[in-house]
């Protein structure tokens, strides 16, 4: 039997997200400060709130509405272009969540995260290599439809996630800036790690970890 990712697994995840970016919010300021205003880590733990009031286990509705509403909290939390791109991302995640429905196996998870990804491709020009949070997201969610290719299960899926986020996030290291703000200071960027890439990396990694969390409660 495959293994399914249920509405509670889904709110333990988005909890351990919202404590990892919480707990690494002055990294994500600091390296912000490189080449933006310093703010991203604040942007982040509004971003933490959202995610911790909206996933609530006694919020009543079901799984597509919590991406919903988590979305439109986020354009709404004041965070910059941050805020933005995450909250175009978690609408499209809802758009490509079936109606009526708390439980995702390994493929619905990765079409819903891949729905996400379109959905912000229509609002930013970056790829990956441009030194953004596209850098770490893309291959996250392209190792999820592997995974969901591959007919593994949903706790693969996400391990497979995680690691590719945070490899790509690593590999920012070594880029120039070629997208937004950080672009105005060039080589300057270089030896330092995006903070929106870190960020989903971060993300990601409390999604695997809260999801292997249920075996312990």
């Amino acid at each position: 039997m495959k293994q399914l990712l249920t509405k509670d697994d889904i709110c333990r995840m988005m909890s351990r997200a919202a404590t990892k970016l919480r707990e690494e919010s002055a990294l994500l300021s600091e390296l912000d400060s490189v080449a933006g205003d310093g703010d991203h880590g604040s942007s982040m733990v509004r971003v933490a709130n959202v995610l911790e009031k909206t996933f609530s286990p006694d919020n009543p509705v079901c799984c597509k509405e919590l991406f919903q509403q988590a979305g439109w909290s986020t354009l709404s939390a004041d965070g910059g272009a941050s805020t933005s791109l995450l909250g175009t991302f978690l609408l499209g995640v809802a758009d490509g969540c079936a109606a009526q429905t708390n439980t995702l196996d390994s493929r619905q998870l990765a079409n819903s995260f891949r729905a996400g990804l379109i959905a912000l491709q229509k609002q930013t020009k970056a790829v990956p290599g441009d030194k953004t949070l596209m850098d770490a997201l893309v291959p996250a969610v392209d190792g999820m439809l592997e995974a969901a290719e591959n007919e593994e299960n949903v706790e693969d899926a996400l391990r497979k996630a995680a690691d590719a986020a945070r490899q790509g996030a690593d590999s920012t290291r070594n880029l120039t800036a070629r997208y937004g703000r950080a672009k105005l200071q060039g080589e300057r960027t270089k030896g330092h790690a995006d903070p929106g890439a870190t960020s989903v990396a971060l993300l990601f990694e409390g999604f695997h970890q809260g999801f292997t969390e249920r075996d312990r409660s």
